[in-house]
C-alpha cells in the first residue's frame, strides 16, 4: 500500500512520455530532411531515379525515424526496375507502420511487376479489409493487378514453359 501512490504517479509519467514520443513521430521530418525529400521527389518526377535515391538516402541519414522516406526510396527503386529492393523498402516501412496503405499498395504493385500476382492479391485483400474498396490505394493496386505482369515477364514464362516440352 505504501507504494501504490508512487507507482501510480510513475505509471502516469511513463504513459505521458510514451504518448508524447508517439505524437512526435507523427510530425513532419527534420527541415533538412524535408528539403532533401523535396529534391528527391523533383528528381523522381524528372525521371532521374538515381539522383532521387541519393537525395532520399541523404534524407534518411538526417532523419532515420521518418518512415515515409522508405516509400520514396521504394518508388525510386521501382523506377530503376529494382522491384526486389523496392519490396524491401516497403517492408521496412510496414515494419515501422503496419497500417501504411501506401506501403501495402506499393509493395503489391512491385510484386505484380515481379510477377508474383498471388502475393499481390493478398496485399489487395489486406487493403480492402483495412480501408475498403474505394480507398485510392486499393483502387490503384486493383488496376495494377488487372493489367497483370509486365509483358517481358509473360514472354519469359512462356519461353520457359515451351523450352521444357
Amino acid at each position: 500500500m505504501r507504494f501504490a501512490a508512487p507507482a501510480a504517479a510513475l505509471s502516469l509519467c511513463l504513459a505521458m512520455t510514451a504518448s508524447m514520443s508517439l505524437a512526435g513521430s507523427e510530425a513532419g521530418p527534420d527541415p533538412r530532411a524535408a528539403a532533401l525529400i523535396a529534391q528527391g521527389q523533383a528528381s523522381l518526377a524528372a525521371g532521374e531515379p538515381q539522383a532521387a535515391t541519393d537525395a532520399f538516402e541523404a534524407a534518411l541519414a538526417v532523419d532515420p525515424g521518418y518512415t515515409p522516406i522508405f516509400i520514396d526510396l521504394a518508388e525510386a527503386a521501382r523506377q530503376q526496375g529494382l522491384q526486389g529492393k523496392a519490396i524491401r523498402y516497403y517492408r521496412e516501412a510496414l515494419e515501422r507502420d503496419p497500417g501504411n496503405f501506401a506501403a501495402i499498395s506499393g509493395e503489391g504493385a512491385a510484386l505484380v511487376e515481379k510477377g508474383a500476382l498471388e502475393k499481390a492479391k493478398r496485399n489487395l485483400a489486406k487493403l480492402q479489409s483495412l480501408c475498403g474498396d474505394e480507398c485510392p490505394e486499393t483502387v490503384a493496386l486493383q488496376s495494377t493487378i488487372a493489367r497483370g505482369a509486365p509483358a517481358r515477364l509473360a514472354v519469359e514464362s512462356k519461353g520457359d514453359g515451351a523450352a521444357s516440352n
